[in-house]
This record gives C-alpha cells, structure tokens and sequence, in this order.
C-alpha cells in the first residue's frame, strides 16, 4: 500500500485565514438572520397610539378680561405651538447639543449605538445614542424602561415614523412633548417657567439655556443651586459651541454669548390652589362639568375659559373681611361668606369663600347657613304680589298665636302694636307682622317659597342642571313661618335674589362662565348666545315698592350701618338660631343699582353658637360693615344712582282687616286719640346693641313654636323651633327716617275694613 504523503502543517496566515472565513460566513449568516429578524419586526411592530398624556394641553382661566390668567387645569403644564412659532435661534440649539445630523439622519444614529454599547458594555457611565426621532418616539409612544428589548422597538418605530412624517412634523412634535423640569412640558411652558415669556420671544441665550436644560431638568436648573448653576454653565457652553461649529451662529455670536447666562426671573411662589383660588377653579370645574365638558376636555384639552370673576371684586371681598372681622378670630373657626352678583346679567363678580382652599375646601360663599331675616324681602314681594300694598297693616304684637296654637314670637318678645305697616315691619324686622301677613293669603307659604325661587333663591331640590351655587336650599318649605329665614341660603344665591329686586323685578341666572375656546380658536361656549335671557318675574312696581322698604330698612332700622357707603342703598339684616336656641347665622344682603353683595358671618360647622362668642353677633354689626367695605371698593369710580320712586301698589287684598290704620273720628274740641300703631318719633330701633352693651337674656332671640329644620354644612337634622329674625332692640340713630310718613303723593283709598 502507497501511504499518502503528510499535508504541510498550516501557517499561521492560513490558520488565521481559515478563522476569518468560519467567522465571516457566521457573520453573513447572522447578518442575514439580524435583517430577516428586523423586517419581522418591523413589519410586525406597528406605530401604537400616543401615551395620552404627552397629547394633553393645559387649560387656562381667566378673569373677565379674557387676559388675565386666574389659574389653570392640567394633566401636564402643556401649550402645544407649531414650529414657526418658536424661533429659530431655539431649534438651531436644540439640534446642535441634542442630535447634530438631525436634518440628514434617517431617525436612528448606528455609529452612536454600536459606541454607547461598547462603552456601557465595559461598565462605564450607561451612555444613550438617542437621536431627536428617538427620543420622540420614546416619549410619545414608549414607556422610560431601560432594556434593549425598548431600544429595539424604538428604533424600528423611529424608522417607520421618520418615513411617514416630515422632519419639521417630528422636531415641532418633540419640541412640543419634551420635558424641561420645573413642571414644564414643550418649549412655551419653559420658556414661561424660565423666563416668563412665550416662547416666540425668546433670544439667543435663552434658547441655549432651554437647549441645555432639556438634556437633564434636574442638574442643569439654576434655581437648584450653586452646583446646578456651574453644570448649566458647561452644558451651556457646549451648546453655543455646537452652534458655531455648525455654522448655526457665528464665533463672535457665540463667545458674547458666554461671557454670561440670562438673567432668570424670581419664580413664582404662589400656589396654582392656594387661598381663594382654589375655591374659583373648584367652581369653575363643576359649572364645565355642568356645560357639558367632558373631564379630559377640562384637564388637558387645551381650553381657553373666561370667568365673569374680577380682580376688583375678588379683592373687594377679601379685603372687607379682613378689615372688618373682629380681631382675633380667623378663618378657621369664624367663616365669613361673601358674594357679589351683577344686577341685569346674573354675572357673579366676586367672592369671599373663608378659609385657604389649601386647609379647607368649603367655601362658605356656596355652603351658605340659615338665611334668617334676609327672606323677608321676598315675602314682602310675594305679598304685594297677591294684592296687598306697604301702607298695608298687620299684627305686631308678640307672641302671635297661629290657629294650630303656634306662638310665634318677636325678638326679644317686643310688641309693636296691632297694626302696623310692611314698611315698619321690615324695619323693625317683626316676625308675627311676616307671619301674620304670610297666613293671610291663600296658600301663602306656597306663594312666598315659589316668589323665592322666581327671584333667584333655589328650592329644596333641584335637577342637575338647575342654576344656583348651589341650586338647591336645604330647609327651605312652605310653612308659616318660611319669611324668618330656617332654610339654609348661600350668599351668591342671596345676592342673586336681590340683584332681581335691584334690577326692577327682572330675574337674570347667576353664572360664572363668560365663554369657553378650544384649543383650535372654535369658540364652544358662549353665555351670551347661549345663556338663558333675563325674565321679569315681579312686576317693575311692586319691585320699586319692596326697594323703598328694604332702603328704609338701611336709613332707619337695622342696617344703618350702610349709611356709611355714602350713596342710596337697600338692605336687610338677618339672623337665625339652631335647633338648640343657639345664634347660628348672622347676615346683611344689599345693593346699589349696580351691584347687589351679601354677607353671612357662622361658626365652626355653620349651625354652631355666635351669642356670647363674638363680640356682636348681629346683621348689623359685622355683616353690615363687612356688606359696606366691599360695597364701598366696588362702587369707587361709579356714578351715584338713584332707586325707582315707591308706588304703593294696591291690588284687591286677598283678605280684610289689613287695611291701613285710621285714627278714629273726635266729637269737636276733643283731644284725637293717639294711634296705636308705634310712631318713628320714638325712634328706629337697630338690630345691633350699642357697644357698650351686653347682651342680656331679655335681649335673646326668642324661638317660635313653628317646626323647622336644624340645618348645617353637612345637612339638616331634626325638626326645631327657629329663630326670629330680628335681635333685640336698641337705641336708634339719631335722624332716622319715619317708615310713616310714605311717599310725597298719597296712596289710594282702600275701602276695606
């Protein structure tokens, strides 16, 4: 046998050959399973839908101005802009310090991810080779997991994304989506958050601080400290070098630029909810919800929303509370609600709500408590309605006894005669007069509930859409006792109810809401196409009427207090106690031609004891100065305006035995007698004490017999006795106006007994 001769041993050449070719064909063979691998892939990943979040826009709120920012709703602090509309010395930095072959690239950057692999796979600082498209993509459709499994698909999306949008669509979208620390999302809520300006605005530095900053919101922000402010400095530098580098600006352009930062405005301190902001946007919220708005719509569709709230208003009500609330109680035990409503639009104009939204979020302006006298007003328009006139006269007397055997009493059990006129019993605020009128019409507790509810007073239930804030009042039912106030009122519906009789018996629904734009310019809301036209509910007469009592009420009764405003005014004072006999609500609710306000002072839960606690626990003590503070700042600049001349409508009255009081005749030379109704020359009593003056316990409200409920914030209890309206008596103000003497023409004969 031939053996077969020995093969040369290799060289090293041909062993290194022979390596090369087994890793080249591995490699192709990879390659080619990598590619089939990647087109599965991508034509198995689709573009999914976008995190919703990152296509949200804030919602912002504005005073009556329509300019004025009030405050805002948001999922992200969000305003998307298009691309021409930020600058160009913003998108040249961007690019230049984010991703450089941006406008060349096709969305994913090889050479940066095979570097940043290598370098995060020898264990040094994890780097990222993201481009713009990327990055993008990652915001907008990703999650921030960190796993290549992410990579991969971020890179096939970045891929598809770039060949179905332009390059301007994706960087005006990433310059829209980024995040920039300090709460900012997209390019004009930085540059807000920066530099208070839009974004339009912006020069070459504070581009290159934005460019910069982007990078890492948290190290780059100067606000975080000294360390921070040196990193910005450095990320700065290397942008602006970036720029020149890339011909985006020049060398001069960008050594002057680093011979300093910006200047970086102070930041804003205040809280987006804190104090009565947070009370504003509360109702702004429901009344969208109300609207028909739907929750993403308010929180992030980018809506325009114009109030009827002013600056003036607003400040106009915080302002009287402070100054005239008795020193020492704040806001946490002692709530002060105050409301002022446009008299002819029913726009609500300002608000003091109590307590910061930030420690309690009941506001007391909407909560309202027991509404006490103040009702009155609207018995009396319910009475003249009916066909009884002011020179009309009723039973003063206390107690009054009701055919059930019901004693309803007057303040301090005070008598004022058998027959007294509506006009002083509005002054001396007397609850068996209200009561004694109130029964004597048919059906009259129904009659006066349904004046309250046409003039603005909402009812005891109501559907989701009725208007009101709120459009319910709890406690309020036709019984005979309905005028002296046991059901439980918010001041902006009290207001409301007397901006009706301010604006001559026209009833205007009370808003908060002006107009509401989306973010496309469409207006979607408009109160004044598509809000509910002004109705009149009360004859202009018996309006006129019913405001010549409720002035005197202020020149001569209970509520001189708002002489001090210094221009024609009506009002009236209220007060109501609680199941346990308690003091619970003190109030004053007013107006001017221009503007009606109404104040409510409580306690605690709002149905807890004023009497012994505060200083004066009366309407026309706290709540009327408070009434005139605010009266006095909304007025200023206004002209002074006079209220429509009485009538004394006479209408057929619906029973006898009301009809104005006549001395009887006299032999002649016989003294005539004195008539039993109280005269004013012995003066005009006031609701409030002199301030020397303790209460005593003759001077303690006095409860009726009639049932009631025992109401507060958090609901009514148990039936019990309520107050009568009116406190007790004390020496009247020198110059009071005589309720008697009526206007200078004479009413007409009755001719009834």
């Amino acid at each position: 046998m031939k053996k077969s001769p020995k093969r040369a041993p290799r060289t090293r050449k041909q062993k290194v050959w022979r390596v090369g070719r087994w890793l080249l064909a591995l490699g192709l063979v990879g390659a080619l399973l990598v590619g089939a691998a990647f087109v599965v892939l991508y034509q198995t990943i689709d573009i999914p839908d976008p995190n919703k979040d990152f296509e949200t826009q804030t919602t912002f709120v504005y005073f009556d101005d329509g300019k004025t920012e009030l405050g805002r709703f948001a999922t992200q602090n969000r305003v998307s802009i298009d691309l021409e509309q930020m600058p160009q010395s913003l998108k040249d930095a961007v690019v230049a310090a984010e991703n450089e072959t941006f406008w060349t690239d096709s969305g994913i950057d090889p050479k940066g991810i095979v570097r940043a692999a290598f370098n995060n796979a020898q264990g040094n600082a994890r780097q990222g080779a993201s481009t713009i498209t990327q990055q993008y993509v990652k915001i907008l459709y990703l999650s921030q997991e960190r796993s290549y499994q992410r990579k991969i698909k971020e890179a096939i999306l970045s891929l598809k994304v770039q060949r179905q949008q332009s390059k301007s669509r994706i960087l005006e979208g990433y310059l829209n989506t980024i995040y920039f620390g300090r709460g900012a999302y997209g390019v004009e809520a930085a540059a807000q958050a920066f530099f208070q300006r839009p974004a339009k605005n912006l020069d070459l530095r504070q581009s290159a601080v934005l460019a910069s900053v982007l990078n890492n919101p948290s190290r780059f922000d100067p606000a975080n400290g000294k360390d921070s402010r040196e990193a910005l400095t450095g990320r700065y530098e290397y942008t602006l070098n970036q720029m020149a580098e890339l011909d985006m600006i020049t060398e001069d352009e960008a050594a002057k630029a680093k011979k300093r930062l910006p200047d970086f405005p102070q930041e804003r301190a205040e809280s987006t909810y804190g104090d009565q902001k947070g009370h504003m946007l509360t109702m702004v919220r429901k009344e969208l919800d109300r609207l028909g708005f739907t929750p993403q719509e308010i929180e992030g569709g980018g809506l325009r929303v114009t109030t009827t709230f002013t600056p003036k208003a607003m400040a106009a009500a915080k302002e009287a509370v402070l100054e005239e609330r008795p020193e020492g109680f704040k806001d946490k035990e002692l709530h002060v609600g105050v409301a002022s409503v446009e008299p002819g639009t029913g726009a609500v104009r300002g608000f003091y709500g109590g307590q910061d939204y930030l420690q309690s979020q009941i506001n007391w302006a909407v909560s309202g408590g027991q509404a006490g006298s103040t009702l009155k007003a609207f018995a009396l328009a319910a009475a003249i309605k009916d066909g009884f006139s002011l020179n009309d006269t009723f039973d003063g007397n206390s107690p009054f006894v009701l055919p059930d055997g019901t004693e309803v009493t007057n303040q301090g059990d005070d008598s004022f005669g058998s027959a007294i006129n509506m006009i002083f019993a509005t002054q001396k605020s007397a609850n068996s007069a209200f009561v004694d009128m109130t029964t004597s019409m048919d059906g009259g507790p129904e009659k006066v509930v349904k004046m309250m509810n046409a003039m603005g007073i909402p009812p005891t239930e109501a559907g989701r859409n009725d208007p009101g804030f709120p459009n319910t009042s709890p406690g309020l039912e036709p019984v005979a006792t309905v005028a002296l106030g046991s059901a439980t009122v918010s001041p902006i519906n009290m207001a409301n109810g007397y901006a009706t009789i301010a604006n001559e018996g026209v009833y205007a629904e009370p808003f908060i809401i002006e107009k509401v734009v989306d973010d496309s310019g469409e207006t979607r809301y408009s109160h004044a196409e598509q809000g509910p036209e002004p109705k009149r509910v009360l004859d202009a007469d018996i309006a006129a009427d019913v405001s010549y009592a409720l002035q005197q009420n202020v020149t001569g009764g209970s509520g001189t207090a708002a002489l001090a405003l210094g221009r024609p005014a009506a009002g009236k004072t209220g007060t109501a106690t609680n199941g346990r006999d308690e003091v619970s609500s003190a109030w004053f609710a007013g107006y001017t031609p221009q503007m009606a306000t109404a104040v409510m002072y409580v306690r605690g839960k709002g149905n807890e004891q004023l009497m012994g606690w505060l200083p004066e626990y009366f309407g026309g003590s706290y709540p009327a100065r408070t009434w005139t503070h605010a009266m006095e700042v909304l007025m200023d600049g206004l002209p002074v305006e006079d209220f429509p001349d009485p009538v004394y409508v006479d209408g057929d009255a619906p029973s006898d035995g009301h009809a104005p009081y006549v001395p009887p005749s006299t032999p002649t030379g016989e003294p005539e007698p004195q008539p039993q109704q109280p005269q004013p020359s012995a003066g005009i009593e006031s609701e409030t004490p002199e301030p020397s003056q303790e209460p005593t316990p003759s001077q303690e409200p006095t409860p009726t017999a009639e049932p009631s409920p025992s109401c507060d914030i958090l609901g009514c209890g148990e039936p019990s006795s309520p107050p009568p309206s009116s406190p007790p008596p004390s020496q009247a103000p020198s110059g009071s106006a005589s309720p008697a003497a009526g206007p200078s023409r004479e009413a007409a004969p009755r001719g009834r007994g």
